[in-house]
C-alpha cells in the first residue's frame, strides 16, 4: 500500500468516526420526545411483532434515500447509502437502549420481548435523527460530492414523505388524537384538511425561509401547477403516511369508516407540517 493509499484510508477513516460521533448526537436529539412519552413504553410492549417489522422494513428506503442526499458521511453510490442506512438503524438502536436503561425503565419485571419491543420502536425516530445528521450538525463541506446531488421530483417527494413519518410518528401513539377525532363532525374534517393544505402551502412556498421555494414573479403563471405537484402531491403522501402509521400501530383497529378517516385526517395535519418543514430544512441542505 502506496502512502498516499493509507493516507487517504485513514482520511476516510476519521470522516466516518467524525460522522459517527454526529449520528449518535442527531439520534439523540431526534428520540428524546418519543424516550419521554408513556404511550411509547407501553406500545412497544404491546404492539404486534409483524406490525414493527414491517414499520422497520418501511422505514428502510427512507434512510438510504437520505442517506443519499445528505446522510451523516459522504458516500460514493447507493451501496454506501444501504450500508449507512443499516448503520443508522444500529445507532439508533444504541440510543434508544441506553437511555431507556439510564431512565430506569428496563428492569427485571420486564420481559425481555417487552424490553426488546420498547427499544426497537424508539429506534425509528432515532435513525432518522441519525442519518441527517450531517444536515444538521455538520459543518458545510464544499467537497462534499453530495452538495452536487440536486434531488430531483422523486427526491423532494422523498422528503415530505421522511418529514411526514417523522413528526406523525411522534403524535400517532397519544390519547389525544383519538379525543380530538372523536370530537370533530365531518364539517370539521374538512376543514381541517384545507387548513392542512393552506398551511403546508404557505411553509413551503409562501414563506422565505432559507431553503423554501418561493416562487419569483415571473413564476405565478406556473403556480397551479407547482400547487399541484407538490403542495397537493405532499399532502396526499401525508394522508398516507398517517393512514399507515396508524394501522401500523394498531390505531384503525376495530373503528369504521367515518372514525377512521377523521383519524386519518387528524394526523394528516401535523403530519403535513412535517412534510413542509422537512422540505425546507432537509431538502435545503442538498441545493
Amino acid at each position: 500500500m502506496t502512502a498516499q493509499a493509507a493516507e487517504r484510508r485513514r482520511e476516510i477513516e476519521r470522516g466516518f468516526i467524525v460522522g459517527l460521533g454526529r449520528a449518535f448526537g442527531g439520534s439523540i436529539v431526534f428520540v428524546l420526545p418519543v424516550l419521554m412519552t408513556m404511550e411509547m413504553w407501553e406500545l412497544g410492549a404491546s404492539i404486534e411483532r409483524w406490525r414493527l417489522a414491517l414499520l422497520l422494513l418501511a422505514v428502510v428506503p427512507m434512510l438510504v434515500g437520505l442517506s443519499h442526499y445528505i446522510g451523516f458521511e459522504e458516500t460514493e453510490d447507493w451501496m454506501d447509502d444501504v450500508r449507512d442506512a443499516f448503520v443508522a438503524l444500529f445507532v439508533g438502536f444504541v440510543t434508544s437502549t441506553v437511555v431507556l436503561a439510564l431512565f430506569g425503565l428496563m428492569g427485571p419485571t420486564q420481559s425481555f420481548d417487552e424490553i426488546l419491543g420498547a427499544i426497537v420502536i424508539q429506534t425509528v425516530p432515532a435513525s432518522f435523527g441519525a442519518v441527517i445528521a450531517q444536515g444538521q450538525l455538520g459543518q458545510s463541506d464544499e467537497e462534499d460530492e453530495r452538495r452536487n446531488r440536486k434531488p430531483d421530483y422523486a427526491g423532494d417527494l422523498l422528503f415530505l414523505a421522511s418529514g411526514a413519518v417523522f413528526l406523525s410518528f411522534n403524535i400517532a401513539p397519544t390519547e389525544e388524537v383519538d379525543l380530538i377525532a372523536a370530537s370533530m363532525t365531518p364539517y370539521h374534517a374538512v376543514a381541517l384538511a384545507l387548513l392542512s393544505i393552506t398551511v403546508m402551502h404557505a411553509i413551503v412556498y409562501g414563506v422565505r425561509f432559507s431553503g423554501s421555494q418561493a416562487l419569483a414573479p415571473g413564476e405565478r403563471q406556473g403556480a397551479l401547477g407547482v400547487f399541484l405537484a407538490y403542495t397537493l402531491a405532499g399532502y396526499a403522501i401525508s394522508l398516507g403516511v398517517s393512514a399507515a402509521m396508524l394501522w401500523l400501530l394498531g390505531r384503525l383497529d376495530g373503528l369504521g369508516g367515518p372514525a377512521g378517516l377523521r383519524l386519518v385526517v387528524t394526523l394528516g395535519f401535523p403530519a403535513a407540517v412535517g412534510a413542509a418543514f422537512a422540505r425546507l430544512i432537509v431538502g435545503g441542505q442538498s441545493e
